[in-house]
């Protein structure tokens, strides 16, 4: 039968969907479980999403790409050993912390000589980037953290990543509070002005994927 949307995920379901798709190494599923028994663990990317950008990664054959919020590193992983052993990620994050936990896995994975990890505000990174003149430099890049920035973020990257290159933009489904026009919440109404400036974007390719909290990818024209 065929219908206009996407099958509704149960639980049962989604378990099914990992048992006959997730090829996740001993190491991702150590963090991811590790991960999980943080208080934040709601930050914590899925790891179908996390499979499915490696490869987006593989696909592209990109090797060099940028990431803006790291949390524990599970979505870096995923995406460093996607690049291959010339590949490098520069990831960007400002808790010491979380990152902290992320490097010892990246190291236990042998994969820590491939991520760049720059302890600072990303808006500052990236800026720095830029007048490094390495504008149009990265195949890949993933956004995942403060909502209220996205925009900020999103414009940066469309400068640093070449033309045909792919921004991938986490969360932008909120789970299901897009809906909420009326919301007070600063991050649910930047999450609405995002999607609908993207949405309007002729400097991209746009396509909007209901996977985990929603995934726009972004195809630099």
């Amino acid at each position: 039968m065929m219908t206009g949307k996407n099958i509704e995920l149960t639980e049962t379901l989604h378990k099914y969907l990992l048992s006959v798709s997730l090829r996740e190494s001993s190491v991702l599923k150590e963090l991811r479980e590790t991960t999980a028994t943080l208080e934040m663990a709601r930050m914590q990317i899925a790891p179908e999403q996390g499979q499915f950008m490696g490869l987006l990664v593989q696909l592209m054959g990109a090797k060099r790409a940028i990431e803006v919020g790291v949390f524990t590193g599970y979505s870096a992983l995923c995406v460093a050993q996607a690049l291959g052993k010339d590949g490098r990620l520069i990831a960007c994050d400002v808790n010491e912390e979380w990152t902290q936990m992320a490097f010892s896995f990246w190291q236990k994975a042998g994969l820590e000589s491939r991520i760049d990890l720059r302890l600072a505000p990303a808006v500052d990174t990236l800026t720095q980037l830029l007048e490094q003149g390495q504008d149009n430099q990265f195949d890949f890049a993933f956004i995942d953290a403060d909502k209220t920035n996205y925009q900020n973020y999103y414009e940066l990257l469309l400068k640093l990543v070449r033309p045909g290159g792919l921004i991938v933009i986490d969360n932008v489904l909120w789970s299901g509070h897009v809906l909420d026009t009326n919301s007070e919440d600063e991050d649910t109404q930047a999450i609405i002005a995002f999607n609908q400036f993207v949405h309007q974007d002729q400097r991209v390719s746009h396509c909007l994927l209901p996977v985990a909290d929603g995934l726009s990818l972004c195809i630099k024209h």
